[in-house]
Parts: structure tokens; C-alpha cells; sequence
């Protein structure tokens, strides 16, 4: 998380300095990114920096968890529209993630960002669902989700599929950038794997 003094600073600077991180972070992944590149774009001396921030990656993973937070308000109004479908609010979710993550002011930090993704950025975008840290969130959106059409027999349950079909979302996400597919392939294969897991995999046995 950013320092106080980051808090401090006029909406105008913090804006500033968010849009030359994510400059540099679409530039280049996390791990080639250039502190330097950063305070030149933002026009800060490299103090100022370490006063805000711990580092490039406190930098970058607040940018991440500021996304992810967009990212869980969507679903969270998906699941108000879709009247708690669960399949439905993240089938409505992916398209909509799809959409942002093309959207040329961010494409190529994702397309940096899930080219080396790993557990650390995985869950940073997928946190508020089902995490600890994010109780009152996860309680939300529990309220919100019709279960009556769901083949569980408590919280318990409800809570590993959520954890199920956030995994498969953002594996899908991945894959449409590591295989470069369309809109529409990315759309398709989602909608398979959402279907086979509404439908569950084993035969019933008479």
C-alpha cells in the first residue's frame, strides 16, 4: 500500500504519478520497469518517490488492486442485474473484463501483466471475492446470490465455487492474451468451460 504522504498529495499529482506508472508498466513487465522512467515522466525527484512508495512493486501492485476493485464493483452489479445468477454475473463480468482490458489505455499492462502472471498478481485481481482481508465484501456478495438453482448444501460450498469460477475467469483471461485470440474465441471458450461447470462433469449413475 502507498505511504500517508502519497494520501497527502493533490488529486492532481496522485493522477500524475499513477499515469506515468502505468506508462512504464505497459512499456515493459514489472520486472524490467524502471524506477527512473517513472519520477522523469511524473516530474519528481527520485526522494519524492521512495516517500510515497516503498518501491516499484508497492507501485504497481496498488495500481493492480485499484483495477481489481473495478473489476469487483462490475460484479457486484452484475449480480443486482442478473438478480443473484451467479453464472450469469460472471459470464456478464468476463465480457466486461474483456472489454477494459482491450481498451488501449490499459491493454499492453495487461498484456504485460498476464504474460508473467503469477499467484501474487492472480490474486491481487481476484481478492475481494473470497478473501480474509475482504469480509464485509465477500458477506456482500453472498447476500446477493440467488442459491436456489445451486447444488450446495452450505456457505462453505458456496464459497469454493466462488474460488472455482474466479480461477477459470482469469485463466481465460490469460489464455486470450498468451494465444492472442479474438473477442469472440476468448467469449466461446469461456462459455463452454461455464456451462460444463453449471452442468457438473460425472453422469448421474441409475
Amino acid at each position: 500500500m502507498p505511504k500517508k504522504t502519497f494520501f497527502h498529495l493533490s488529486k492532481d499529482k496522485q493522477e500524475t504519478l499513477i499515469e506515468s506508472a502505468k506508462k512504464e508498466f505497459s512499456r515493459v513487465p514489472l520486472h524490467e520497469a524502471s524506477i527512473a522512467n517513472i519520477i522523469k515522466s511524473a516530474g519528481i525527484p527520485r526522494g519524492s518517490f521512495y516517500q510515497y512508495f516503498h518501491d516499484k512493486e508497492d507501485l504497481y501492485y496498488y495500481l493492480l488492486n485499484e483495477l481489481a476493485e473495478k473489476n469487483n464493483e462490475r460484479f457486484t452489479a452484475a449480480l443486482k442485474e442478473k438478480e443473484g445468477d451467479l453464472f450469469e454475473a460472471f459470464i456478464d463480468s468476463f465480457s466486461f473484463m474483456m472489454k477494459a482490458h482491450r481498451n488501449p489505455e490499459y491493454k499492453n499492462f495487461f498484456k504485460n501483466t498476464f504474460l508473467n502472471m503469477n499467484y501474487k498478481k492472480e490474486n491481487t485481481l481476484a481478492n475481494s471475492m473470497y478473501e480474509e482481508s475482504q469480509k464485509n465484501e465477500y458477506s456482500r456478495i453472498i447476500q446477493l446470490i440467488n442459491t436456489t438453482n445451486l447444488n450446495i448444501k452450505d456457505e462453505q460450498e458456496l464459497r469454493h465455487i466462488l474460488k472455482i469460477m474466479t480461477a477459470v475467469t482469469f485463466h481465460n483471461l490469460v489464455q486470450s492474451f498468451v494465444k492472442e485470440l479474438s473477442d469472440e474465441e476468448s467469449l466461446q471458450n469461456y462459455l463452454l468451460q461455464i456451462q460444463l461447470l453449471k452442468k457438473g462433469f460425472q453422469k448421474e449413475m441409475n
